[in-house]
């Protein structure tokens, strides 16, 4: 059995909430020394010292809080730059800029040939509604960053939908729909880690379409059928996550879709609904990735 000697591990986020803390706790039962740092503390130096993350062996991103387009870029450019100084960062920061928008994860998916609701992503409120009529008048809208079911709605009028594709226009966003899928009233959650899934569970809407416990939802440990064990493996893989939360929709057909792939995926209803260890999972794959 290899030996694991302890190392240095930054915890990027926007605080010190409950994930922190649980990571926290997790390194150092295993060992090892882990240091919480605040995103938007950090600073960089090209021709002395360098930047803070070098100090550390390895960087696990918990979180990305809300910034500028500058900040969020510069946050970006410092973990790239600690990946290209040979430092495991996980997940890997282009795998972070995939998944925290929307349409290129869907885009990503689809290129993969991995099932997901048909999706429109448009400027013009025009060309909104001309897709909102393709999509059969029943759609959900997404906003392009965001994560939990936050932000989320489900529009079936198209007076409602003309007023609100307006002023998302007017305002300056991007209009994301997405082909609203008839389903159970539940979904699945896979985590994954190292292309295997370790525990999955069933999430159930309460009294609503969205299925997110972060929206009311209940969750309970389920066993994934071998076939949507490896879909959620391969949606991973799509858009180069080591660690994903996975969701898994079932359509009224009996297909299986895709909608989201999370490369910061909390774990607290997840831990509690199977009785695992994430937080020390998530450790011991970011430490075996510095040592092999």
């Amino acid at each position: 059995m290899t030996t694991i000697s302890a190392m240095r591990i930054a915890i990027l986020s926007g605080g010190t909430g409950w994930h922190v803390q649980d990571v926290l706790r997790a390194a150092h039962e295993l060992g090892h020394e882990a240091t919480a740092l605040d995103f938007r503390s950090l600073s960089a130096s090209v021709h002395t010292a360098g930047d803070v993350l070098a100090a550390f062996d390895t960087v696990l991103v918990r979180t990305m809080p809300a910034g500028s387009l500058e900040q969020v870029v510069f946050r970006m450019d410092l973990l790239h730059e600690a990946a290209a100084r040979g430092t495991p960062v996980l997940n890997p920061p282009r795998a972070v800029e995939v998944c925290v928008d929307k349409y290129l994860t869907t885009a990503r998916l689809a290129r993969a040939g991995i099932a997901t609701p048909a999706t429109a992503v448009c400027q013009r409120s025009d060309d909104a509604m001309a897709s909102f009529a393709e999509l059969g008048g029943d759609v959900v809208l997404k906003p392009l960053f965001g994560s939990e079911g936050r932000g989320m709605c489900r529009i079936t009028d198209a007076e409602t939908a003309w007023r609100t594709f307006r002023v998302l226009e007017q305002t300056g966003q991007v209009i994301y729909l997405q082909r609203f899928v008839r389903h159970p009233g539940w979904d699945l959650r896979a985590f994954v880690i190292g292309e295997r899934v370790i525990a999955a569970m069933r999430r159930t809407a309460a009294a609503d379409w969205r299925t997110n416990v972060a929206q009311g939802g209940t969750a309970e440990r389920v066993t994934l059928s071998p076939e949507n064990e490896a879909l959620a493996i391969r949606a991973a893989g799509a858009v180069g996550c080591p660690v994903a939360g996975v969701d898994l929709l079932p359509g009224p057909d009996g297909e299986m879709f895709v909608i989201e792939v999370n490369a910061v995926p909390g774990w607290k209803a997840l831990a509690s609904a199977c009785e695992i260890d994430v937080a020390k999972e998530m450790v011991r794959f970011l430490t075996r990735e510095h040592s092999s």
